[in-house]
């Protein structure tokens, strides 16, 4: 669950981390006279993306007339795809340096890691793994000042930013703690005058923590309709930019098969793990959900444990009978009652492959305009 910046300041600004003066308008009403009361004046919009400034969101008004102009032609605009919906005005501060700091979760480790560089701003992503400062925290000690003084060393920062930035660092740790959270980033921390102030606010919180939070999960939605429609199916289910469908069964041969996808020069549309176990009818509903996002070709590919192939096949013939399946379909089949499933097909003029290599290079042919519509190894 991601919280907008603004959200994120709030937090910020409750546990004692610096911040702009701020607030957050839903439409443009009383943006200018809050923005009379600031020396200069930001306008960002609110969107659950990066790139923000890139994209043209963030706009620096001249005057408190010029920032409801800008707050008013901001509200209802698409950025990377998502709605602006609020915005936040605030201070405009005077930026000296900018620097990166943030905390997140190494799995592999199974230890939050705290993640730092003295190059912080919009292009983080591309500085080098050398000039990034990397330790990990013991879940048992925290993290105390010394280990922020550390952190602040290693970065080259002056004694007094020093100071400033080992308390900061302990404010986020306690932050990631309370609030569940997988990531709290700020980029930039920015030097304006003597002071160190967050400048942004980045904060997503454990998706299985999000019942602690109820008061925010209407304004933090962040997923499609059809995402929300596959949820309450309990399909796992997250919209790509592709125009193959998938759906699999286990998380494992669901996230391979899209990268299957890539690698024979496919597109995936989706992520769609169908579980396992399911029921024909749910299968049938997921097969309705793949169809809604107009793809070009469908690939199935269920390797059956408690998942059984017929099912699968019948809630295809169920679809197809019942409202047509007008691409092209790609089915792989191997497992518990992989046989029946395949008699099934059979009767609707379809075999099933075995192979998935074989199955991914013939649903990208299709999805090109290429090849036989149904067919399959079917041994």
């Amino acid at each position: 669950m991601k919280l907008y910046e603004y959200m994120g300041k709030d937090i910020f600004r409750k546990e004692g981390i610096p911040v702009p003066r701020g607030q957050a308008f839903f439409n443009p009403t009383g943006v200018a006279e809050y923005a009379a009361g600031l020396p200069a004046v930001v306008v960002k919009s609110q969107v659950l993306s990066g790139g923000r400034s890139k994209a043209g969101g963030i706009k620096f008004p001249a005057t408190a007339t010029d920032a409801a102009a800008a707050a008013e032609a901001l509200l209802g605009t698409v950025i990377k795809d998502l709605s602006v919906q609020a915005v936040l005005v605030e201070e405009k501060l005077t930026i000296d340096k900018e620097y990166y700091v943030a905390i997140t979760v190494d799995g592999a480790r199974r230890k939050p890691l705290v993640i730092a560089s003295a190059y912080g701003g919009v292009d983080i992503e591309e500085v080098p793994e050398h000039q990034l400062v990397k330790m990990h925290v013991d879940v048992h000690s925290g993290i105390q000042p010394y280990l922020g003084r550390e952190v602040a060393r290693r970065m080259g920062l002056p004694a007094g930013e020093a100071k400033q930035f080992a308390d900061i660092l302990v404010k986020m740790y306690t932050i990631f703690r309370k609030y569940d959270a997988e990531l709290v980033e700020i980029n930039p921390l920015v030097v304006s005058g003597d002071k160190l102030v967050a400048a942004d606010a980045k904060f997503n919180i454990d998706d299985e923590a999000s019942f602690r939070w109820p008061d925010w999960l209407p304004r933090v939605e962040e997923r499609s309709q059809l995402e929300l429609r596959a949820t309450e199916l309990g399909i796992s289910f997250v919209e790509l930019d592709g125009d193959i469908a998938v759906m699999a069964n286990g998380a494992g041969i669901t996230m391979a098969t899209p990268d299957m996808l890539n690698h024979f020069g496919g597109s995936p549309r989706n992520f769609m793990d169908a579980g396992g176990g399911a029921s024909t009818e749910a299968t049938a509903k997921a097969l309705e959900i793949l169809l809604s996002t107009n793809p070009r070709a469908i690939l199935i590919n269920i390797f059956g444990g408690i998942t059984r192939c017929d099912d699968v096949a019948r809630a295809f013939a169920h679809v197809r009978e019942t409202t047509g399946i007008p691409v092209p379909i790609v089915i792989r089949l191997v497992g518990t009652n992989e046989q029946a499933g395949i008699e099934v097909l059979q009767q609707q003029g379809m075999s099933a492959y075995r192979n998935i290599d074989e199955a991914v290079v013939k649903v990208v042919e299709l999805a090109a305009g290429k090849g036989d519509l149904y067919s399959g190894d079917n041994h």
